[in-house]
């Protein structure tokens, strides 16, 4: 294509793309606890600043409702004056990654995990969602939450529930439009009808509060730093910037399935997206990520350049500036309402039945994280995942495989395989099983690993098994 067709259509993607972003941007930062406008923020950043890099061609950034949960965390627990700290901290911590060509390893995360987490996200973004469409203070944790949600039908405002149910209904027939008819994007389409809706019957609901970009926008103060001398906010800044990275390498691949592009560079997509939190932790943002739908909205539009990317984030700079105070007429249910569908896109259903039919240690791991996610915290459920992901395949790869052959009038017992200390008791119960009389030759050539607890174990029973009255002893 042309230099001129190029143009046209990532300028065309580029308008896609933002009308994409815009009621996401609101959106998650409604959720995450700060002001509107730091959402548009973040996505400014992701064109204006990532979006030139050379990472992944198509790929948009901006705030996720992936890391909704972790920033509201964040926010609660240290204060929204911290939250530029360690967003900053977050973003060096992915720039040293990306030089030390780190970005790659992200790849031998265990999909059950990424699944999982994604699955835990979507379940908290659910439970607080529920209450913030029903216009009711939301209880602190999680299982809080899911325990009163019974609760809500007496306590909720109706009228934001119409609203919000009215743009979720919206956002699932949308596509079921016809496509000429579809002129904005469905989570647009569906905000900006609650919205003439509150307008017309002049709902008394609660709507986005405005403070202006140059307001909402807090640079962290040297005092701020403090926070990082707390081994909580150290955890905080680990996790943003690992699921940051790892949510953005994953969309990365699956970006790249969907067009002829060049490939991505996994190495300098995390460093664009390093860069990326940093300038949005010196602004008082919020973190970015790739998002896949913006992504795919981007490739679905017929981008051809990152042009595309750079100019949403132009468009959504304009709109920050030129019209903040459309953002005042816009039903916060609304916004709860396109965040609870994009929580429940997140709930992983065919991958856990696909996984239970084929693989089902991987499906118990993907559940097993979900759940700890809910009842602990996300950087908590994310490492419980992990750890039972490493153990799962520690156990896998460590069969021994025992025989018991006879060779010259002599027992000889032969050990495959990988003897860890996962697989002693099996290679004890089989060694104390032997008959007595006989003299017994242990043959281990066939171990490719023997660790220090089955070396061990076999020392002790050889030595034990020697001492028995009337034995030939072990060779």
């Amino acid at each position: 294509m042309s230099g001129a067709g190029s143009f046209r259509a990532d300028f065309g993607a580029s308008v896609v793309v933002a009308l994409v972003a815009l009621p996401l941007c609101v959106g998650v930062a409604v959720a995450s606890g700060v002001p509107a406008e730091l959402g548009i923020v973040t996505g400014v950043v992701g064109g204006l600043v990532t979006g030139w890099f050379r990472g992944s061609a198509l790929q948009v950034s901006g705030p996720a409702a992936g890391l909704t949960v972790l920033v509201y965390e964040a926010v609660q627990r240290y204060g929204p004056a911290a939250l530029g700290v360690l967003v900053l901290a977050a973003g060096v911590l992915q720039l040293g990654m990306g030089v030390l060509r780190l970005g790659r390893w992200f790849r031998a995360i265990s999909v059950a995990v990424v699944h999982g987490m994604l699955a835990g996200i979507g379940l908290v973004l659910i439970a607080g969602q529920l209450y913030a469409v029903g216009g009711v203070e939301a209880p602190g944790k999680t299982l809080a939450k899911l325990a009163a949600v019974h609760e809500l039908g007496a306590r909720a405002d109706w009228a934001a529930v119409a609203l919000g149910a009215g743009t979720i209904a919206v956002l699932v027939l949308w596509r079921r439009v016809p496509a000429r008819a579809r002129l904005v994007p469905g989570a647009l389409a569906g905000v900006a009808a609650a919205t003439a809706v509150a307008a017309v019957l002049r709902l008394p609901v609660e709507r986005v509060r405005v403070t202006g970009v140059l307001d909402a926008v807090a640079p962290p103060g040297w005092s701020g730093f403090g926070v990082l001398a707390s081994a909580g906010a150290v955890g905080t800044v680990l996790a943003l910037a690992l699921i940051a990275s790892a949510e953005t390498l994953f969309s990365a691949a699956a970006v790249d399935r969907m067009h002829d592009g060049p490939r991505t560079d996994y190495d300098r997509e995390l460093v664009a997206q390093g860069v990326g939190n940093t300038v949005c932790g010196l602004l008082g943002a919020l973190p970015m990520t790739a998002v896949i739908v913006r992504s795919s909205a981007n490739v679905e539009a017929g981008a051809r350049t990152r042009a595309s990317r750079i100019m949403h984030g132009g468009w959504l700079l304009l709109f920050a500036v030129a019209f903040p105070q459309v953002l005042e007429v816009v039903p916060l249910a609304a916004l709860a309402g396109v965040l609870l569908h994009a929580g429940w896109k997140l709930l992983p259903a065919r991958a856990v039945a696909a996984l239970w039919r084929t693989h089902r240690g991987e499906a118990v791991v993907l559940v097993a994280t979900a759940v700890s996610i809910v009842a602990t915290s996300l950087f908590e459920g994310v490492l419980i995942g992990l750890g039972l992901a490493v153990a799962k395949a520690a156990w896998e790869t460590s069969h021994v495989h025992i025989e018991e052959v006879w060779e010259d009038g002599e027992l000889c017992v032969r050990v495959a395989g990988n003897a860890s200390f996962l697989r002693l008791p099996k290679l004890l119960d089989a060694l104390e099983a032997l008959p007595q009389g006989p003299s017994v030759r242990l043959d281990l050539g066939g171990l490719r690993h023997l660790d220090h607890a089955c070396l061990t174990a076999l020392e002790g029973w050889e030595r034990g098994r020697t001492r028995l009255p009337g034995r030939e002893g072990v060779g």
